[in-house]
Order: structure tokens, then C-alpha cells, then sequence
């Protein structure tokens, strides 16, 4: 069974930090473009960060640059996601999801190339 679980959510303050893991079951992850995502309330799904199953190259949304750090470990099939110096602004329910032929770049959309879903889990920064 095909399966992508997210953890690591929680509340944080301005500045803080968090690690999300995103680990799969049921395929193997290096085979596919994994994309983190997330989605504030009212706003549309947004892609934030990914890394290409073809040279393992990474992306980041400008909003994140320099902030969040994507990684993955093969021998665990999980993908994590380093966030430091959060914001109010980064309040949401972060997703991971794979993409077979999902591209990785400016092209990140949650609407394009991703075949399997995480169910998310929220991130809210606040003091």
C-alpha cells in the first residue's frame, strides 16, 4: 500500500525551528520527485521546497530561501524538511508528495505530476 505519513507539526514561536519527516511505504522514494507543500487558511496549496529523484537537486520557493533545508535519507525512504527561522507567515498544514514525473523547479505545483499525497500536518508560529 502506497503511503507517504508526515510528522514534526507543532507550535512554534517567531524564530523558532522545526524538522518535518515525510516517510514513504509502499515505493521507493529516491524513484520519485518529492515536493513539500502547504496550504494557509484561505489560500490556495503552494509549493515550497522539492528535490528531483533524477541528480537529487533541491528547490526552494523564494518565500523560504535560506530558511528551510530539504533532505532525504534512501536507507530510511523519508524525506525531511529543516525549517529555522519561522515566521508568522509560515502558518499552515505542510504537506509532502511524490511525483513520478513531477517536476522540480519553478514548475512545483501541487496541480502538476504528483501521484501520491501525505494527509499534512499544521504548522502554526505564534507567540
Amino acid at each position: 500500500q502506497v503511503q507517504l505519513v508526515e510528522s514534526g507539526g507543532g507550535l512554534v514561536q517567531p524564530g523558532g525551528s522545526l524538522r518535518l519527516s515525510c516517510v514513504a511505504s509502499g515505493f521507493t522514494l529516491n524513484y520519485y520527485t518529492i515536493g513539500w507543500f502547504r496550504q494557509a487558511p484561505g489560500k490556495e496549496r503552494e509549493g515550497v521546497s522539492c528535490i528531483s529523484s533524477s541528480d537529487g537537486s533541491t528547490y526552494y520557493a523564494d518565500s523560504v530561501k535560506g530558511r528551510f533545508t530539504l533532505s532525504r535519507d534512501n536507507t530510511r525512504n523519508t524525506v525531511y524538511l529543516q525549517m529555522n527561522s519561522l515566521k508568522p507567515e509560515d502558518t499552515a498544514v505542510y504537506y509532502c508528495a511524490a511525483g513520478l514525473f513531477g517536476p522540480c523547479g519553478h514548475q512545483l505545483s501541487p496541480y502538476n505530476g504528483m501521484d501520491y499525497w501525505g494527509k499534512g500536518t499544521l504548522i502554526t508560529v505564534s507567540s
